[in-house]
């Protein structure tokens, strides 16, 4: 499989209209799937990392999906949490997550046009997004994101290349059977960039990679400041 170059294919998730039956079981297998090494444990070590013992420490989860990442960091550290979605049916799934959650606000938001002030919250968080977005809308993305943070950017995602694929769709095959898993699962693996893709899009945001896990994993997780 040739993956030197990106891949342009559309996710079912992209689409216009969601199956709503489709899309529960999407973000519920998605949360397990995120209970995965390299995951939302990573994610919620890096932001604490990024937060450094702050006192009143704000967090952004854009394109937060099923809110599995806010609800775990949320058990781990008091924050004020703003949970951002584009689509308010995958925002109707994280409000039932995270019903039981204190200091929650839920935001319907685009990451390349954030509704929120300069330096508003601490640090912005985005989870299997980047992949989603054509490179012109990834650089807007980290400038939005740089723009709301006052201390960092933590980003998990994807990489792009033949051994992360493998491992990437293994678990796809082996533990879901959604119609939206199953497909975007690998498309996601196709159309996710390199590393020194994701970091030359930061670098035109003003951004530079502050810490970043194992870079051979399938999923990388990276605090840009």
């Amino acid at each position: 499989m040739a993956l030197s170059t990106r891949s342009s294919e559309a996710e079912l998730l992209d689409g216009a209209e969601l199956d709503p039956v489709e899309l529960r079981i999407n973000l519920r297998e998605m949360a397990m799937l995120n209970r995965l090494p390299g995951g939302v444990s990573t994610s919620v070590r890096a932001v604490l990392g990024a937060l450094d013992g702050r006192a009143d420490a704000s967090v952004l989860d854009i394109g937060a999906g099923s809110g599995d990442f806010a609800r775990q960091l949320a058990r781990r550290r008091d924050v004020r949490l703003l949970v951002g979605d584009t689509r308010p049916e995958v925002l109707d799934v994280a409000r039932r997550t995270l019903a039981r959650t204190r200091g929650v606000e839920f935001l319907e938001a685009d990451v390349t046009a954030l509704p929120l002030p300069d330096r508003s919250v601490d640090v912005v968080h985005a989870s299997l997004l980047l992949h989603h977005l054509s490179p012109t809308e990834a650089v807007a993305a980290f400038r939005e994101m740089r723009r709301v943070a006052r201390e960092a950017v933590v980003v998990n995602d994807l990489r792009r290349g033949r051994l992360a694929y493998l491992m990437t769709v293994a678990p796809v095959i082996a533990f879901t059977c959604g119609r939206y898993t199953r497909q975007d699962g690998p498309a996601s693996a196709r159309r996710a960039y390199t590393l020194h893709e994701l970091d030359s899009f930061a670098a035109s945001a003003g951004l530079a990679v502050a810490r970043r896990t194992a870079p051979w994993w399938p999923r990388v997780t990276t605090v840009y400041r």
